[in-house]
């Protein structure tokens, strides 16, 4: 049997605590909260032989780690690691998808439905008193009856997307890479060409250079005046400057954000918009599904040191040939 507690995790930066108290009771964790790792010992940084991490990892930071064998980043974008400084270094990537699905297909609802129908605004109506003084909230301009939806990005969270959308009766279509051939939804070759056939656009793609900015001032033109605009993927895809203009000049009538580009930062001018419902990245933010997301981190830690496949490598090392043969 492995003795994990001999072998050495590194934990950089902040991470769910549930996951790092478990790690913490299942293998010799470093955890360095600043992420400064020059702090380290040369002998300490030696030691290290698997990262359990959320946020961005380099070359330069695998080069200080000369035993590094693998990366279990916590969430489904991975983005933020450079795979192919992994793959080159011969350090395995994995991820946590699947777990966090359904979680996050749910929030896409919540927030069209809110982005739809002002639900977040009427509350604050009646919170403020205004239902008393003022009268009832002003009828919504928009509703989902109708609609027609497109989707960027039909992989699990798309798909989990559309399932719950087809409760709703709306159309459905979408925009991936490349076709699929096991649904029913019409595909669009081109990101402009899905805004220009439907009236509500969901973000539900990876972030990385394929898909930076990808949601431009061309798109949310094709998208159009009574257009929606839903992200729950990465705040990279999309423009943020054209958007904002978008919503202001009525290019658009209105989005409902859980990512941004900088976050979390969010730039002034967005959070002033009436026509913009914005959410802290909460889609899997939830004890439970966070706990799953965890667990799958450190499962893949374990798979690896007992000489095992990792449960979910992403592509990038199974390409690569660094995933082990199941």
């Amino acid at each position: 049997m492995t003795d994990f507690a001999s072998v050495t995790i590194l934990v950089p930066g902040r991470l769910n605590p549930d996951t790092l108290e478990t790690l913490k009771e299942t293998f010799d964790v470093e955890h360095v909260e600043d992420r400064d790792l020059s702090r380290l010992s040369a002998e300490r940084r030696a030691s290290i032989r698997g990262i359990a991490q959320m946020g961005p990892i380099d070359g330069a930071t695998m080069d200080m780690l000369p035993k590094l064998e693998i990366i279990a980043n916590f969430g489904v974008g991975y983005d933020a690691v450079d795979t192919k400084a992994a793959t080159e270094r011969k350090v395995v990537v994995t991820n946590t998808p699947d777990v966090l699905t359904e979680e996050v297909a749910d929030t896409a609802l919540g927030l069209l439905l809110m982005t739809v129908r002002e639900l977040g605004a009427a509350e604050q109506h009646l919170r403020a008193g205004l239902w008393e003084t003022k009268g009832n909230y002003p009828l919504t301009g928009a509703t989902l009856q109708g609609r027609t939806v497109g989707i960027m990005g039909l992989g699990r969270i798309g798909l989990a997307i559309a399932r719950r959308l087809e409760g709703f009766g709306v159309k459905i279509a979408y925009h991936n890479r490349s076709e699929r051939s096991d649904v029913p939804y019409p595909y669009h070759p081109t990101l402009e060409s899905l805004a220009g056939a439907v009236d509500t656009l969901i973000i539900a793609a990876p972030g990385g250079a394929s898909t930076e900015k990808a949601v431009n001032a061309a798109v949310l033109k094709a998208l159009g005046p009574d257009g929606i605009f839903i992200n729950i993927g990465r705040g990279s895809t999309v423009d943020e400057p054209a958007l904002i203009e978008a919503l202001k000049d009525g290019t658009i009538r209105a989005a409902g954000l859980d990512v941004f580009d900088k976050e979390p930062h969010v730039p002034a001018a967005l959070i002033a918009l009436p026509n913009a419902v914005l959410l802290p990245h909460v889609a899997s933010a939830s004890r439970h599904t966070r706990r799953a997301m965890g667990d799958l981190v450190i499962n893949n830690l374990k798979a690896w040191f007992q000489g095992e496949k990792p449960l979910t490598p992403v592509a990038e090392s199974v390409e690569a040939g660094l995933a082990r043969s199941a």
